[in-house]
């Protein structure tokens, strides 16, 4: 919300904004974690792994290889930064324009293999205008 905020009506994001967005995007890579069960689970890289911690990506982040949503070395994904980027803009603009409600707060999460909300998350968007 602080670039939301420094922007005037209609101005969009630039490239320096999104630069500055890097607790967006350690939360963007905890999601990214914890919803992958083949990088989320080892406690040796990543401590009370069933925690949400965005933290866990500051500074150098996780040991090497234990988080590789975008794939690693010569096979990473090409559109890794394309994805960053696009990421961190939906990311932006959903909490600048709405508040949400969950209207399940208790729903469980059915992990096979990816952890998926039973009864798929439904929510009410409100706009924050209103």
């Amino acid at each position: 919300m602080e670039i939301a905020k420094s922007k005037k009506p209609g101005e969009l994001l630039n490239w320096d904004d999104i630069q500055k967005m890097k607790y967006s995007w350690n939360v963007a890579c905890e999601v990214m974690r914890s919803t992958f069960p083949t990088s989320s689970g080892n406690p040796e890289f990543f401590p009370v792994p069933e925690k949400f911690d965005p933290s866990r990506f500051e500074g150098n982040g996780p040991f090497p290889y234990s988080y590789v949503p975008f794939g690693g070395g010569p096979r990473m994904y090409p559109g890794k930064e394309y994805a960053h980027m696009e990421i961190l803009v939906f990311m932006h603009n959903v909490v600048k324009r709405f508040k949400w409600e969950k209207l399940l707060p208790d729903e469980k999460i059915i992990v096979n293999p990816m952890p998926i909300p039973a009864k798929g998350l439904p929510v009410h968007l409100l706009p924050h205008n209103a």
